[in-house]
C-alpha cells in the first residue's frame, strides 16, 4: 500500500490504532505470520492484524471494509484449506487473545477466540474438569466448536457445540453482540455448526464437565492383523459405555520408544482405547484388544490435557484431508476399510483413522446444524507428507478412501474434517433444510458476504 495513497493512509492510521501488531509485506514477521498448519498453502495477505482485544478486531474489520478487503480471520490456523489466509486481503489474526477463564462453580469457562487447545485444556485440568476438544493441543478452540466439534471426549460429553453456552462475536458491521440460547438465539443456533460465516468470535463460553480420572490403551499391530484388530475393536465400543472412545489407525511406525526399532517406518496398524475413568477398569474394556497377538503397548493413566499433546503432528508438512460418515461397521466394509490401509502411502505421516461415534454424540440435540450427529462411524483419511513429490499419490489416495467407501456412506460430513470439496459438500455439512434457515441468518449479519473464506453459506433473504 502506498504511504500517501488512501490505503496508506488507513494502514497508518491501523497501526497506530491497535493495541496489537499490523504487519503488511516486506515487514519483519510478516512470513512468519502468514504460515499455517498446512505446507500446501502459500498465501500473501496486504495485511495481518494480530489483535489484542475486542477494541483491536473491531478497528480491523471497519478497517478492511473502508477499504473493501476481503477478511479471513485466524485462530488456530489449522483448516487443511487454508481458510486463515488470503492473497491481497486482511487477515484478522486473533492468536495473542488467548485467555482463559474457568469458573469451576458453574463448571462454565470463558475462552478467548485465538485460545488453542492446550490452553484450553490446561486452564481446566487443575479443577478436575474438562469439555469435547479436538484430538490435538494445536487445534484453534474457536473454528473447533463452531464447526460442530468432536474429538476424544465426544461420546462421553457430546459433540462440542452441544456444550456451547455463548458467544461473543464481532459482526461485518463492526458491532459487537452476544449470542445465547436467550440473546440473539437465532444467530446462536447458527454458531452451532455455521463456523465462521457470521462475523469474528472473540470469545466463547462452554460447559464443562468433571473429570478426576482419565486413562488410555494404545496397542500396535502388524497391519496384517489389521482385519481381526478392527472387528475385535467394534466389539469393544459396542459393548463399552460411553465413557470409553478412541478409534483404530494404520500409520506408518513412528520413531518413538514405544515402537520396536525394526518397525519404525513399517506399516502398522494401532487401536487406541481412551477412557474418562481410571486404568483399572480400561484394562478390563481392552482386554479383548490386549489379548491379539500385538507389537507394542501404552496403558496408563494420565491427565487428560498430558494425552492432548502425545498425537500432536507437526506444523510444515503437506496436509490433505476427508472424511465419511458411515451407516455401520459390518464386516464387508471392514475388509474394504483394512485394504485400504494397506494402500496406505508409506513412509509418510499419512494416517487412515476409524473413529467411533454413538453414546452422548447420539444423544444429544437433535436441533443443530450436524447432520452427521447419527452416524455410528467415521472413517478419516489423513493425508500428511513432507516431499511435494508425494502430493500426487497421498491425495489420490485420500480421494480413493472416500470413493471406496461411499455404498455405506450416510452422505453427512463433519466440515471441520475437509477442505474444498465444492458446494454439494457444504450442503452435506449442514443439511438442506438447516442451510436454508442458516442463509437467512447469514443474509441478517453479512449480507455482502464479507467473511467467506469458511465452509461459506451465501446470503439469500428469508
Amino acid at each position: 500500500m502506498a504511504p500517501h495513497s488512501k490505503a496508506g493512509t488507513a494502514l497508518a492510521a491501523l497501526r497506530a490504532d491497535l493495541a496489537g501488531d499490523v504487519l503488511a509485506p516486506g515487514d519483519p514477521g510478516y512470513d512468519e505470520a502468514r504460515t499455517v498448519f498446512n505446507a500446501m498453502i502459500d498465501r500473501r495477505p496486504a495485511v495481518i492484524a494480530q489483535c489484542a482485544n475486542e477494541a483491536d478486531v473491531i478497528r480491523a474489520v471497519r478497517f478492511g471494509q473502508d477499504l473493501d478487503l476481503r477478511i479471513a480471520v485466524r485462530g488456530g490456523g489449522h483448516s487443511v484449506a487454508g481458510m486463515a489466509l488470503n492473497d491481497s486481503g486482511l487477515v484478522i489474526d486473533l492468536r495473542r487473545m488467548h485467555e482463559v477463564t474457568v469458573h469451576p462453580g458453574s463448571q462454565s469457562v470463558r475462552i478467548a477466540g485465538g485460545a488453542t487447545m492446550s490452553h484450553l485444556d490446561r486452564a481446566t485440568q487443575p479443577y478436575d474438569l474438562a469439555t469435547t476438544g479436538g484430538r490435538v493441543s494445536t487445534t484453534g478452540v474457536g473454528g473447533f466448536v463452531l464447526g460442530g466439534g468432536n474429538g476424544w471426549l465426544d461420546r462421553s460429553f457430546g459433540l462440542a457445540v452441544d456444550n456451547l453456552l455463548g458467544v461473543e462475536l464481532v459482526t461485518a458491521d463492526g458491532a459487537a453482540v452476544r449470542a445465547t440460547a436467550q440473546e440473539n438465539p437465532e444467530l446462536f443456533w447458527a454458531l452451532h455448526g455455521g463456523g465462521g460465516n457470521f462475523g469474528v468470535a472473540t470469545a466463547l463460553t462452554l460447559k464443562l464437565h468433571e473429570l478426576p480420572e482419565f486413562s488410555i490403551a494404545m496397542i500396535m499391530y502388524r497391519s496384517d492383523n489389521g482385519p481381526e484388530v478392527v472387528r475385535t475393536y467394534r466389539e469393544v465400543i459396542g459393548t463399552s459405555p460411553q465413557e470409553a472412545s478412541g478409534g483404530v489407525i494404520y500409520l506408518t511406525g513412528p520413531p518413538e520408544e514405544f515402537i520396536p526399532e525394526h518397525l519404525v517406518g513399517e506399516l502398522l496398524c494401532g487401536a487406541l482405547v481412551v477412557y474418562a475413568g481410571g486404568e483399572e477398569d480400561l484394562r478390563k474394556l481392552a482386554q479383548p484388544l490386549l489379548a491379539l497377538p500385538h507389537e507394542a503397548e501404552i496403558i496408563a493413566a494420565l491427565p487428560y490435557a498430558d494425552f492432548q499433546c502425545m498425537l500432536d503432528d507437526p506444523p510444515g508438512l503437506r496436509n490433505y484431508w476427508s472424511a465419511e460418515f458411515l451407516t455401520g461397521l459390518p464386516d464387508a466394509l471392514v475388509d474394504v476399510y483394512c485394504a485400504l490401509g494397506d494402500s496406505l502411502p508409506v513412509p509418510t505421516g499419512t494416517q487412515h483413522a476409524l473413529f467411533p461415534q454413538g453414546g452422548a454424540i447420539a444423544s444429544g440435540p437433535t436441533g443443530f446444524p450436524v447432520p452427521y450427529r447419527d452416524a455410528p462411524w467415521v472413517v478419516h483419511p489423513f493425508g500428511i507428507w513432507e516431499d511435494p513429490a508425494d502430493d500426487e499419490r497421498c491425495v489420490r489416495w485420500v480421494k480413493g478412501v472416500r470413493a471406496d467407501v461411499q455404498p455405506w456412506s450416510t452422505g453427512a460430513v463433519y466440515l471441520n474434517f475437509i477442505g474444498n470439496e465444492g458446494a454439494d459438500r457444504i450442503v452435506a455439512g449442514l443439511g438442506a433444510e438447516n442451510l436454508r434457515r442458516l442463509a437467512a441468518v447469514k443474509q441478517e449479519y453479512d449480507p455482502d458476504n464479507v467473511f467467506r473464506f469458511n465452509h461459506n453459506i451465501a446470503p439469500v433473504p428469508s
